[in-house]
Formats: structure tokens, sequence, C-alpha cells
């Protein structure tokens, strides 16, 4: 695999975002948004059969949603959400390597905001409203790159730069504590004697002296140690504290992401007092509604119990016989 220049890992991938930002994002993106509608409108009216003034006359008795159905349809809002999920990834994923992404990424969402308003209100139709409690999914999206970011941002940091080394030999390896002599304990050692058949240089005296001795940027035992271009404890020790870094800065970035989480709640403490009451009216409202039910049936019960006949072994009247009469026979 191809090494980074001399300058750095950071400094291509800084130059490869600032041209994602400028290029794509802040230029091609905003293009499209412009031509894209235009050039549908033109073919729109090139299939149309009408001319300029019939087309005038009949825009004059149109309605106004009569109108829009000759606009683009409404595809959603899908491809809008995509662009700022791609656009939040960028800034926050590689913010370390290219701290002025988010201003390019304000820049963008500017300009975009007006472009995106004039698409919506001149070249679609008008979406049908419908009720959202979130934004859905994408919640979920954005949450779960914002988490990411900060494992992305540490190991850029620390892997792709020399802030973890400096540091090292600072602290560990400087003899007067200060950063003199850095370079030279990045260089290791090579003796040209030990290359490989046909790997030597064509010509060794063009430098006009031989060369018995190179040096190279890596951490690797010297050709005279018993383990020869081995890697070397301070490779190691710079491996440890690069990983050491990863977890601090991961740690204290999610604690203090946590804690402005509980200072600034989503919801302010006001509107949550009044979702708490309205929720209490209606639970309220609700065992009113139940109790009134409750009683209503009690009512008609005890009417029931009035009409009814006081006792129920009671049996009913018997008809009364008429006495026979009966004729004296001479």
């Amino acid at each position: 695999m191809e090494e980074c220049a001399h300058a750095g890992c950071l400094m291509e991938l800084c130059i490869q975002l600032c041209i994602t930002m400028l290029g794509k994002q802040l230029i091609q993106n905003n293009l499209f948004e412009i031509g894209i509608p235009k050039l549908k409108k033109l073919l729109r009216k090139r299939k149309s059969d009408l001319d300029s003034k019939q087309e005038e006359e009949l825009n004059k008795t149109m309605q106004r949603h009569e109108k829009d159905h000759f606009l683009g349809p409404f595809v959603g809002l899908s491809p809008e959400y995509m662009e700022m999920i791609i656009q939040f990834g960028m800034v926050t994923l590689f913010v370390a390597s290219f701290p002025l992404a988010p201003l390019f990424a304000l820049l963008n969402n500017i300009i975009e905001i007006r472009l995106d308003a004039k698409k919506f209100v001149m070249e679609l139709r008008r979406p049908i409203a419908a009720k959202a409690k979130d934004i859905g999914i994408w919640y979920n999206l954005l949450r779960g790159l914002s988490k990411v970011a900060v494992i992305v941002n540490a190991f850029v940091i620390s892997f792709t730069s020399d802030f973890i080394p400096r540091l090292v030999y600072q602290y560990t390896y400087s003899p007067d504590g200060t950063m003199h002599g850095f370079i030279n304990h990045t260089l290791s050692y090579f003796n040209v004697s030990d290359f490989q058949p046909d790997t030597d240089p064509l010509e060794p005296m063009h430098l006009g002296y031989p060369v018995d001795m190179c040096r190279y940027k890596d951490y690797r035992e010297p050709p005279w140690s018993n383990t020869p271009y081995e890697l070397s404890k301070e490779f190691w020790a710079i491996l440890a504290a690069r990983l050491a870094f990863v977890i601090v800065f991961q740690n204290v970035v999610m604690l203090m992401s946590d804690f402005v989480d509980w200072l600034i709640p989503d919801i302010p403490k006001d509107i949550s007092l009044q979702i708490h009451k309205e929720k209490i009216l209606m639970v309220e409202l609700f065992m009113k509604e139940e109790q009134g039910k409750r009683l209503a049936a009690r009512d008609k019960d005890s009417q029931d119990n009035y009409t009814s006949p006081s006792s129920a072994n009671e049996s009913p009247p018997q008809p009364r016989s008429r006495p026979i009469s009966h004729a004296n026979c001479c």
C-alpha cells in the first residue's frame, strides 16, 4: 500500500474533503437543484401542443390546483434527507482533518434553503400534508453517525498525525523535555549491504561518495542489534499510547455529549409541563366519563326496579265464579 506524503495523511484527507465540500456539495448539487427542474419544465413545455399565447390565456382561467397539476410530481423527502445525512457524515467523521468543513456545510445549507424553497413552491406539486411525530429513522441514523464520528476522529487524530508520537517523545525519550531530536528519533537505520539481490541501487556513487548506512522513517531495530529490522519497543509504546488516547478521547466526548444532552433537553421544561398537564386533564376527563356512564347505568337499573312487580311470588288474581241457582222442581 502506498504510504502518505511527508506532510502526513491528514493533508491528503484535507485536500479530498475540500474538493468534496466545495466541488460536489457547494457547486455541483446546487447547480443540479437549479438545472434539473428547469430542464424538466422545458421538456414539458416542448411536449405541450399549446403555444405561448394559448398557454397564458389558459393560465388566466385555471384555478390554482389546476395549475399545480402541470408541475413536476412530488417524489418525497427521502432525497433531501439523504443529502443532509451524507453531508453530516462527511462533516462529523473527518472534521479533525478538515476543520473548515462545518463552515462550507453552513454556506451550502444557506444557499440550498432558498433553492429548495423555490423548487417546492414553483417547480413541484404541493405535497399532501401528513402528521409526523419526528423525522423517523433518520434520527437514528444521525445519532448513530454521531457515535461513530467520535471513534473515527479519535483514530484519525492518533494514527494519521504526529500528535501522539510527539507527546511520547517529549515526556518519555527527550533528555531535556523538549522536541529537540524528535526527527532523529523517528528515523531507523538500514545497512545498504543488506539489500536483497538485484534490489540494490544501480548507481551507488550518485552522491559522489559511497553510502554504507541510510535512514528511513520507522520504528525498527538497527542492523547491529540482536533482532535487526524488527519492530522496536518505541513502536509498541507509541501504539499503546495511541490506543489509550482513542479510549480516553471516546469516553470524554461521550460523557460531555451526555452532559450537554441532560443540560439542554430536547423538549423545553415549560412545554414538558404543559404536556404533563394535558395528560392529567385527559385522564380526569376519561374518569369523569366513566363515572357518568356508571351513574347512568345505576339510574337505569333503579328505574327498572321501580316499574317491576313488588313481589315475584305474588299470584295473579283469580276470576270470581258465579253462584249456580237451582230451580225448584215441581
